[in-house]
């Protein structure tokens, strides 16, 4: 494989990875900005508006010209990295598709850049599908227990951060959204938005420059807004963690803990971060070994926001119990007794999770739209290579950095928690 990267136009970064080893390539476009509640869910709506109809093409002309490209797909593509917001399209093609690249790019530019409109606004009836659609979505979102703790954690956790807006808004802000206000923050993208494209096939870099630099050539540039980024707190809220409690009719109560990372994100290692997260949560990790209540528990560490998050099920009278094993574990980690076994496990671990970024078109796209937003280099591979030299000092000072913010727990009405935290 081969990655190249350039800014093709103001602010329009293309990347590529040329590369025959998949039988599909993947061309992907992506307009940054800054999560904010205010926009949430009309970010998450444009893609899905968009991929309704295009000026020329209408609705069934989408689905005419994606039948064309050797039966490609276009999803709509709504994600956050950190406090950064990315929308746009990920469009996948069969790579022996002749002209592919160029068809594809000129698809995906017509898609983001060239929608069916009335009077230059999207149309009603696309908006007012695509809202109800979204609003459903996010109140059946709700009904996976284990998922709306973990968004519940956040949300309350970092209340005075970007970080606490869902991906997708909410319900009733995605009910109030009318085509008049989705038109003029969609414009407002195109003008502001820095833009990453990327592309994972055969064709080399000269030739899809060439056609992703045409397709996107109409993209209106205004001032850029480049002061997107992530606020990363290294320490907690409060001297002590601070604990949430609600109630839902849920079959199981649900724990979600957050900690901070603390001082590893002011030079952030994303090889040692994954090594240490496996062994502190991962499917070998010691809170597997701890015993009840916390075996079951599973986490996360979000290198772009500097969090570390852990969540598993247990009866709310066990609550307090397994926030207290979950501590033991990171103080025992912060003491260097994980062992070597368990490090080596480790480290295998996390290699693996890295190169099954490696072994599709998608998971590349994604990876390095990741990389590119937070400004870090390094393929998946190299990554992974660079897991072998993670050593248990570094995995225990990241222990040592971690600092408990906050503690969320969901339990049933008719049950109390009965914990003793206050």
């Amino acid at each position: 494989m081969r990655y190249s990267r350039d800014e093709i136009l103001p602010g329009v970064y293309l990347s590529a990875v040329t590369t025959d080893k998949f039988g599909r390539c993947v061309m992907g476009a992506a307009l940054l900005s800054q999560l904010e509640h205010e926009t949430a869910c009309l970010d998450a709506m444009i893609p899905r508006v968009l991929r309704r109809g295009t000026a020329r093409l209408g609705g069934e002309g989408v689905a005419a010209a994606l039948e064309a490209l050797g039966g490609a797909s276009a999803e709509p593509l709504s994600l956050c990295i950190g406090e950064i917001r990315a929308s746009g399209f990920l469009l996948s093609f069969p790579a022996s598709e002749a002209g592919g690249a160029e068809a594809a790019a000129s698809l995906l530019g017509e898609l983001l850049l060239a929608p069916e409109t009335r009077g230059g606004l999207l149309l009603p009836a696309n908006v007012n599908a695509e809202r109800e659609l979204l609003a459903a979505g996010i109140r059946a979102a709700k009904e996976d227990a284990g998922a709306y703790a973990l968004g519940r954690l956040i949300a309350l956790m970092c209340e005075y951060e970007p970080f606490s807006a869902s991906v997708l808004g909410d319900a009733g802000e995605a009910e109030s959204v009318n085509y008049k206000k989705l038109t003029r923050r969609y414009r407002q993208l195109l003008s502001e938005a820095p833009a990453e494209i990327f592309y994972c096939g055969p064709a080399g870099f000269p030739a899809v420059r060439r056609a992703v630099t045409a397709a996107f050539g109409a993209l209106p540039r205004g001032e850029l807004d480049f002061d997107i980024g992530t606020d990363v707190h290294m320490n907690a809220v409060e001297a002590s963690a601070r604990i949430f409690r609600e109630h839902a009719p849920v079959e199981q109560g649900r724990l979600c803990a957050g900690w901070r990372l603390g001082e590893c994100m002011e030079d952030p290692d994303f090889a040692a971060l994954g090594v240490f997260n496996a062994l502190f949560g991962g499917s070998g990790g010691l809170l597997r070994r701890s015993g009840a209540p916390a075996a079951g528990f599973t986490s996360a560490a979000d290198p772009a926001k500097g969090l570390l998050i852990a969540q598993g099920c247990a009866a709310p009278a066990d609550f307090g119990a397994a926030v207290e094993a979950m501590s033991g574990v990171l103080a025992a980690l912060g003491r260097g007794e994980a062992g070597a076994d368990a490090l080596d496990f480790a480290r295998r671990s996390f290699a693996q999770e890295l190169l099954g970024d490696a072994a599709s078109p998608e998971k590349l796209a994604l990876h390095y739209l990741r990389m590119n937003v937070l400004g870090e280099e390094g393929s998946p591979e190299e990554l992974a290579e660079a897991c072998a030299g993670v050593t248990a000092e570094q995995a225990a000072a990241i222990a040592r950095g971690c600092e408990l913010d906050a503690v969320y727990c969901l339990s049933a009405p008719e049950e109390d928690p009965g914990d003793g935290q206050e």
